[in-house]
């Protein structure tokens, strides 16, 4: 469980693949498509093109690959996020984040950008630790989904995935730490083919005029060194809705005990 926790983790502090079938559209680039996900998180502070992404709700599909047991989990739920672009435009936002697991059981992974809850009813707990430490900890690890989709270059080699198209025309891309990682050994995203287009008015310029956000990521999925893989989906997305902060409080349920990491769970 701890691993599959840590792989999860990894997911969240950073954020599936499909067969694909095409190349690239022509007058698309790689460039295009790395600069449609990071602008909207605030990548080059902000400066390129396109609409920011201040919240975001979805339901979401888990499928994780246990290798050394040839076992799959399955799980579903929803998810929301919004981001504080309050610290200003040279800073990548602080992300908020809700994960609440309605498959295989309840769970709920709650952070307001300072400190990170994991509760699991079934065990009366929960786990309380600070969003800092856990990066400290993780200090060499550039897996920063939520807080570094504005940077993904930075922290990522990126290369085309292969293939590099699914079977809706999405693209695919690979992403491999620019330093080693005990969570990741590579991360494949599938990105929203729209969202590239709608980025550049110089490649579909009546996207553009239609207006609303399209949110760029539609899958990712993590391998790690010993084989292991996690895969998100993201569906029914819905962008810039005004989340309120009360969204990403943790509310301790009466009798609910507070465990730090290694006390509880044994994360």
């Amino acid at each position: 469980m701890k691993k599959t926790f840590l792989l999860f983790l990894a997911l969240i502090l950073l954020l599936p693949g499909h067969p694909a079938l095409a190349a690239p559209q022509v007058g698309v680039g790689l460039s295009d498509v790395i600069k449609a996900v990071e602008s909207p998180f605030g990548g080059d502070g902000g400066r390129e093109r396109g609409p920011a992404i201040v919240d975001f709700q979805a339901e979401f599909f888990q499928e994780s690959h246990i290798a050394s047991l040839e076992r799959m989990q399955r799980g579903r739920g929803e998810v929301w996020l919004k981001f504080d672009r309050t610290r200003g435009s040279d800073l990548v936002p602080q992300a908020k984040f809700r994960w609440e697991y309605h498959q295989p059981t309840n769970q709920e992974i709650v952070s307001d950008g300072r400190t990170l809850w994991v509760y699991l009813p079934e065990n009366n707990q929960v786990i309380r630790s600070d969003i800092e430490d856990a990066l400290r900890q993780q200090a060499e690890n550039p897996v920063t989904f939520l807080t570094g989709l504005g940077n993904l270059s930075r922290d990522f080699s990126i290369r085309w995935a292969s293939p590099n198209r699914d079977a809706g025309g999405n693209y695919i891309i690979e992403l491999r730490p620019r330093r080693s990682s005990p969570l990741m050994n590579r991360l494949l995203m599938v990105i929203d083919r729209d969202a590239v287009l709608r980025f550049d008015e110089n490649l579909r310029p009546e996207l553009r005029q239609g207006g609303g956000e399209v949110f760029p990521l539609l899958s990712t999925t993590v391998f790690d060194p010993n084989g292991n893989s996690t895969l998100i989906e993201f569906r029914d997305m819905r962008v810039n809705r005004g989340l309120p902060d009360s969204m990403f409080e943790f509310m301790r349920p009466a009798g609910v005990e507070v465990v730090r990491p290694g006390e509880g769970f044994g994360f």
